[in-house]
């Protein structure tokens, strides 16, 4: 089997590929990535020693390269990690998210179709449903009511996706998780931001006062749900991959300083986030039911190893402050970093 992965030097698509390239040694990686400051080919290098992965730089809308590399290559299925992720960035420079998310993967999908992909696997997010009422959980059918460009850039994808399962019967499969964490998130990020400026005893910005919902998984749990679906995955469907538990933003910071044995008085509200979704809620009932998938990472043994891995890699963390990435947040946020 050979699988192409988009997106394969970012926090999700990295992680995937650490556990599954020594794992799944009859399966092929052809890992493709356009390397932007969130992606890191560094992340990669140990791997690249296996005979089953190989890299090529490349950006998703780059339809000519794509076809090349489809025509050669013989995928049998697509994993689609690729996609500007960060809502702030998305609220102040939208355009990289509509090329990308949208775009992008517009481009992947027909190219896919051309070439009779078995799979295409579409990862999505909790956040394409937008916010959801106190106690309700939102299942697969629920409306999408995105909120800001990023969501809305990926439900966009998401029903692009659809379009070409029923239009051409492209065996597309979309699977929407809630807030991963654990090694190799970028900088920017809630929680390994928290734990950066923590270890540098400097201030945790909140935004408004805290109480914004979100369901938090670890990105194992994550992992093994989207080789489930790999396998498994029915044509056509979406699943909701999410922890059904919610932490406030600010009992998130508490635990990461608890953990640190850090004081809260390096908190620090500040200014919300514009349109700030209050709450995202999902119901996985149906990968739990039809797969028997569970996440089996709970919050606080995630919260400790992905603290310790951020501990023991501060060259990776440093690594993080490109020339790219120093422009944008000194533009843009000034002493938040």
């Amino acid at each position: 089997m050979k699988i192409l992965i988009t997106g394969a030097a970012g926090f999700i698509g990295t992680n995937f590929l650490k556990y599954a390239v020594p794992r799944y040694k009859d399966i092929f990686f052809y890992c493709y990535d356009k390397l932007t400051y969130a992606g890191r080919l560094s992340n990669l290098v140990p791997l690249l020693v296996n005979d089953n992965i190989k890299f090529t730089k490349g950006d998703l809308t780059d339809c000519d390269l794509l076809t090349a590399i489809f025509s050669k290559e013989n995928f049998d299925a697509v994993i689609n990690f690729a996609a500007e992720t960060h809502v702030d960035k998305s609220l102040i420079c939208c355009d990289q998210f509509i090329k990308t998310n949208i775009l992008g993967t517009q481009i992947l999908l027909q190219i896919s179709n051309d070439f009779n992909i078995k799979k295409f696997l579409q990862i999505s997010t909790d956040e394409v449903y937008g916010p959801v009422d106190y106690p309700h959980r939102l299942n697969e059918a629920a409306c999408l009511k995105p909120s800001n460009p990023y969501a809305i850039s990926k439900a966009s994808a998401d029903l692009i996706c659809l379009s070409y399962f029923r239009s051409y019967n492209l065996p597309v499969v979309i699977t929407r998780s809630c807030n991963n964490y654990g090694p190799y998130q970028f900088i920017e990020k809630q929680i390994p931001l928290m734990i950066y400026r923590a270890m540098n005893n400097k201030y945790l910005p909140v935004y408004g006062n805290g109480s914004n919902i979100r369901e938090r998984i670890h990105v194992e749990d994550n992992i093994r749900a989207i080789l489930v679906l790999l396998e498994k995955g029915k044509a056509g469907e979406i699943y909701n991959v999410s922890t059904g538990i919610g932490i406030s933003n600010i009992d998130l910071v508490r635990i990461l300083l608890k953990r640190l044995n850090k004081p809260e008085s390096l908190i620090r509200f500040v200014k919300d986030r514009i349109n700030h979704d209050k709450r995202y809620a999902m119901n996985s009932n149906k990968i739990k039911k039809e797969f028997n998938w569970k996440p089996e990472i709970d919050l606080e043994e995630g919260i400790d190893t992905t603290i310790e891995w951020y501990m023991n890699n501060y060259e990776w963390i440093k690594g993080c402050f490109t020339e790219e990435f120093n422009l944008f947040i000194e533009t843009n946020y000034g002493e938040l970093f």
